[in-house]
């Protein structure tokens, strides 16, 4: 699972850069209105709210922009119903891709994407065709080294499933979804400094590539990051990582 694993590493380095283009604060957005839709604006009640409103807050969002993203979502204020769907597909290699977004628009999007697969050696697949081949977890990257026994004694306390390092180094903290919030908010009480907590797709196996296979790979993952109504792109390949080293 490394090239995947590093593939996240390095979206989220890109993700300081799409900032200042306004691309984070967009794709923020969505989600916050998506998650007052679905779960109303109370906080207390609504743990992705409360994700999604910390993501803002780490992209330097101002409040403002937070606060009438949630109206919209409850309807207090008039803006676009965006439709929450998940679409699968292949990459090269038959590497298998989950495409997360937020649309107003699916036979626009649908087309995008498709065109987007095929562009790049892949083909996009029809409902339940990969989804079989991840596993939805939460994963919490802590800032700093504390100690792999300070880490576990408080994340497992917590309700974490387990504690790892990634590929650069990183302490990960992986939970149950719905346990997310809650081991987020036990770390931060004890001043571990947390860098990303998120919902994420696991694939529970991979599928190496390498030469041309890979460089397809790369380019179809960003080009698919790159898209409006995109969200979040996971996928289970594994690539060399001299060719992962490219991308940075």
């Amino acid at each position: 699972m490394s090239g995947h694993s590093k593939w996240h590493s390095i979206k989220h380095k890109k993700a300081a850069a799409d900032a200042k283009r306004g691309r984070v604060f967009t794709k923020v957005i969505k989600e916050i209105t998506v998650a007052a839709r679905l779960g109303g604006g109370d906080f207390e009640s609504n743990a992705r709210l409360r994700l999604a409103v910390d993501k803002a807050k780490q992209a330097n969002m101002p409040a403002d922009n937070i606060k009438r993203a949630i109206q919209k979502g409850t309807g207090e204020l008039p803006g676009v119903s965006y439709e929450e769907v998940t679409y699968e597909g292949y990459g090269p290699g038959g590497a298998a891709v989950m495409v997360e977004v937020f649309t107003d628009n699916k036979n626009r999007t649908v087309a995008d994407l498709r065109h987007i697969f095929s562009r790049h050696g892949g083909n996009f697949g029809a409902a339940n065709c990969v989804v079989w081949k991840f596993e939805r977890k939460g994963i919490i990257t802590l800032e700093g080294d504390p100690g792999e026994e300070v880490i576990m004694e408080i994340a497992l306390e917590a309700g974490a499933l387990d504690i790892s390092k990634d590929d650069e180094g990183f302490w990960q903290i992986t939970t149950a979804p719905d346990g997310l919030y809650q081991v987020k908010q036990s770390m931060e009480s004890q001043k571990f400094i947390i860098s990303n907590a998120e919902i994420v797709l696991v694939p529970s196996t991979t599928t190496p590539l390498e030469g041309k296979q890979a460089e397809q790979m790369l380019k179809l993952m960003e080009r698919l990051e790159e898209h409006d109504d995109v969200q979040n792109v996971y996928a289970d390949f594994d690539i060399p990582e001299e060719i992962m080293d490219t991308m940075e």
